[in-house]
């Protein structure tokens, strides 16, 4: 690399690591808007089931009912401001009508019970509208439409438990409630009982009006707009940046290259942006989700990995045993291929192998068990030689014994000699030597081919080749299917640990 080069790069490097530093700093600032955006959705989304909670603002703590053991808990207050007047109208929410004007009349009960009095005849009027009004409530439900009969329920079982009557019934026991004679006992108790009791249940109830197309009025995309243009200016803008940055990548690519970006433009289904949230908040490097993806590209594996070897190894034994009903292996043997064999490099090379092989063993191997080889012909002509007759006789005639010991250790090593120089003299360099040796394999085949092109030998041989891989596929496979694939990437990790080690 010349100077000018290595300067050119030196100069490059920081603009590189500042362009990188940017485009950093963007995809943070991003993926926080898109949090932002999934968490208005998750808000909006559990808003109407949460809604009693963000109205009265508490949390009825250990509240349960186990068979006999009812334990009423008590309420917990948490600080925080009502939002319900300003997210009610988003979700197209109206205070019901009928429940709204009961509460009002109870309001107007308590303002009059010190003046004029209970005796009045303005309070009886109230208390008269209100035993109407309980009747109608309890015979048509208002509750029904806020998806809130459970708390009418609630206020039924309430006001038995406070004012039973020979038949429990809520509406006798209501009737009796705003009476005269109720609330002239204790008027400031039985109010409080209502305000504490009763009040917070009727307060749950809503009218949501639906809209031209069937379902209740919701006007949150008004407040999720302002996303949808800017993760649209985005997406489209990344995807010519990918389009113009890589090539043969058109727009198309580039879209479906960013594919879980769609469900940040999709006003359905919006739980769904959780996926391209978590995807940015780890490109961002705000989150590390490297585990995760280790163990859900793992999962992948272990569901995939046998399937994909059976279809492998099914496929592989059937071409090997089309192959075979074709004739290809006599045909290779015969030298009468239907396609001809291809040489890339004019070489021999099972020849080529052969002669290597041998001259490794001559060289390099023969030399280094030498020694051994000879001690093995010792012990072997020895044994040959005590269980000869003669050789007892001959053992009892004095020095013969050392002369047999000199004699054999002369032998073997003539022997081992014998066979080196042999080897050496085949190894040489020998051209007619080696013009026979290929005769003489290529005679060997055509002999071999010829005889297995005789119709019965051929037939036999090719049917106990496919019977056999036919046995090899399926017991192959039996046994895949036992394998514990959650053993395998156990050492698959290991194997990992120790490669990072």
């Amino acid at each position: 690399m010349s100077s000018l080069q290595k300067l050119d790069n030196q100069k490059n490097q920081p603009k590189r690591k500042k362009k990188n530093s940017r485009n950093l700093w963007f995809e943070r600032a991003m993926a926080i808007v898109a949090s932002a955006n999934l968490f208005l959705v998750v808000f909006d989304l559990s808003y109407i089931p949460l809604r009693d909670f963000w109205l009265q603002r508490r949390i009825q703590v250990f509240s349960f009912k186990i068979g006999p053991i009812v334990s009423k808990g008590f309420p917990v207050p948490i600080p925080i401001p009502n939002i319900t007047p300003l997210y009610d109208p988003i979700k197209g929410i109206e205070p019901y009508r009928d429940t709204a004007q009961y509460l009002e009349r109870v309001t107007q009960l308590q303002s009059k019970l010190i003046e004029p009095g209970l005796r009045s005849p303005e309070v009886a009027s109230i208390l008269e509208d209100l035993r109407r009004r309980s009747t109608e409530m309890i015979n048509t439900n208002p509750f029904q439409i806020a998806n809130k009969t459970g708390n009418l329920e609630k206020i039924k079982n309430k006001i038995v438990q406070h004012l039973p009557t020979p038949e429990d019934s809520a509406k006798e026991s209501l009737i009796k409630f705003w009476s005269v004679e109720n609330l002239g006992k204790n008027p400031l108790d039985e109010l409080n009982f209502f305000d504490k009791e009763i009040r917070p249940l009727i307060e749950t109830n809503y009218f949501r009006p639906l809209g031209e197309n069937g379902q209740f009025l919701d006007l949150f995309g008004i407040i999720d707009f302002p996303f949808f243009v800017l993760f649209s200016i985005e997406f489209l803008g990344r995807s010519w940046s990918l389009s113009r940055r890589h090539i043969g990548v058109s727009w198309l690519d580039a879209m479906l290259w960013r594919w879980y970006d769609l469900f940040l433009l999709i006003p359905l289904w919006r739980w769904l942006r959780i996926i391209p949230v978590t995807i940015r908040l780890d490109q961002a490097k705000l989150i590390d989700l490297s585990a995760i993806q280790k163990q859900i590209r793992q999962g992948f594996v272990a569901e995939i990995a046998g399937d994909m070897t059976q279809v492998i190894v099914i496929r592989v034994i059937n071409e090997a045993q089309d192959s075979i009903r074709r004739g290809e292996i006599a045909n290779w043997l015969s030298q009468r291929e239907a396609r001809p064999y291809i040489d890339l490099n004019n070489t021999d090379e099972v020849a080529t192998l052969t002669k290597i092989g041998i001259q490794l063993t001559v060289y390099k191997v023969l030399p280094e068990i030498r020694s051994d080889l000879e001690a093995l012909l010792k012990h072997h002509l020895e044994k040959i030689l005590k269980q000869s007759q003669v050789y007892d006789g001959l053992e009892k005639v004095p020095g013969v014994g050392q002369l047999r010991n000199q004699l054999t250790e002369k032998l073997v090593k003539q022997i081992t000699q014998t066979i080196y120089d042999g080897a050496n003299i085949a190894i040489e360099e020998d051209p007619v030597g080696e013009q026979l040796l290929q005769i003489l394999i290529k005679h060997v085949t055509e002999a071999y081919g010829s005889q297995l092109q005789t119709k019965q030998t051929l037939e036999d041989v090719q049917s106990l080749i496919v019977d056999f891989l036919e046995e090899m596929k399926v017991n192959y496979i039996e046994r895949l299917s036992e394998e514990d694939l959650e053993e395998i990437l156990d050492q698959s990790r290991a194997i990992g640990q120790i490669k990072s080690s």
